[in-house]
């Protein structure tokens, strides 16, 4: 008997294997194996085969999971993207008005033009 089909009977405390109890014909057991502990009966576990194709495929899979784990943009580059962005708007804005004005000329009556 093997220790994981092995089953103890919750009525009269009997080891079998089969779906009923044998001595008292009890359908209520606990698996043995849920107490006992079984060891694994290899040495050391067997990794799968893998094909070519397979194997690229996994490879390919787990090179983009590594690359989405780092983050594209921190968040102080955004910020600090974000205020020269504005800055250089700003500067534009400016440089754009006063050459507007400078085209404009001074008013006839010698006041500079209403902004």
């Amino acid at each position: 008997m093997q220790l994981r089909n092995a089953r103890l009977c919750l009525d009269c405390d009997e080891i079998h294997e089969e779906q009923h109890c044998p001595q008292c014909a009890s359908e209520s057991y606990g698996f043995i194996k849920r107490w006992v502990p079984a060891s694994e009966r290899r040495a050391r576990q067997r990794e799968p085969e893998i094909d070519g194709a397979h194997r690229e495929t996994i490879t390919t899979y787990k090179q983009l999971l590594d690359t989405n784990d780092a983050p594209r943009f921190s968040t102080w580059k955004l910020v600090r993207g974000g205020a020269v962005s504005l800055a250089l708007i700003g500067a534009a804005g400016w440089m754009w008005r006063r050459n507007a004005h400078q085209r404009s000329g001074p008013s006839p009556n010698g006041d500079a033009a209403n902004n």
